[in-house]
């Protein structure tokens, strides 16, 4: 690979690192054709990005970066596939799910919304975090919730006041 080339790939990364709140490192170094085959397209279904990448080159690209990624550079040994993607949790739902049928991919750390993870141990954690749109969802809920009450108040307070009205209606005509 020439000097430009790795020039290039490094700006490429570092570009990728910018547009990426969401970073998983992995190793699935070991995994014969089929199975990485396999993890390619579940990796494609769950909208997540599958890069490997050369670790000399993506500690360069990490420097160079204006993004602080703390003890992150610290796990880049042997094999490292890059994972991006927009949930923060997908990945690391993925990588549980994959691990079931295969004993990798490893993760080795993650980027997520400002918050470095070191190690394997973190996926089970990182699985649980909810995405912006589950927050979201979650917000729109509570904010509903209140207004479903009054709603709910005021109609039955007006089947209610209907009831009585009825009622009485009835009581005239009855005493007529």
């Amino acid at each position: 690979m020439t000097r430009e080339e790795k020039l290039n790939i490094i700006d490429y990364l570092k570009t990728k690192l910018a547009e990426s709140n969401n970073i998983y490192l992995t190793d699935a170094s070991g995994l014969n054709a089929e199975t990485t085959s396999k993890l390619r397209r579940e990796c494609f279904k769950a909208n997540i990005k599958l890069e490997v990448v050369k670790n000399t080159l993506l500690l360069k690209a990490m420097e160079s970066s204006e993004i602080d990624f703390g003890d992150l550079p610290s796990v880049l040994t042997g094999n490292t596939a890059m994972m991006f993607s927009e949930s923060g949790n997908a990945p690391a739902k993925l990588i549980k799910e994959f691990r079931k049928k295969s004993d990798k991919p490893i993760l080795k750390g993650a980027y997520i919304e400002q918050s470095v993870y070191l190690g394997d141990d973190q996926v089970a954690s990182l699985v649980n975090i909810k995405s912006k749109d589950e927050l979201i969802g979650e917000l729109i809920t509570l904010l509903q919730s209140p207004i479903k009450n009054i709603v709910s108040s005021l109609k039955s307070s007006g089947d209610t006041l209907a009831s009585i009205i009825k009622t009485l209606s009835e009581k005239k005509e009855n005493d007529n």
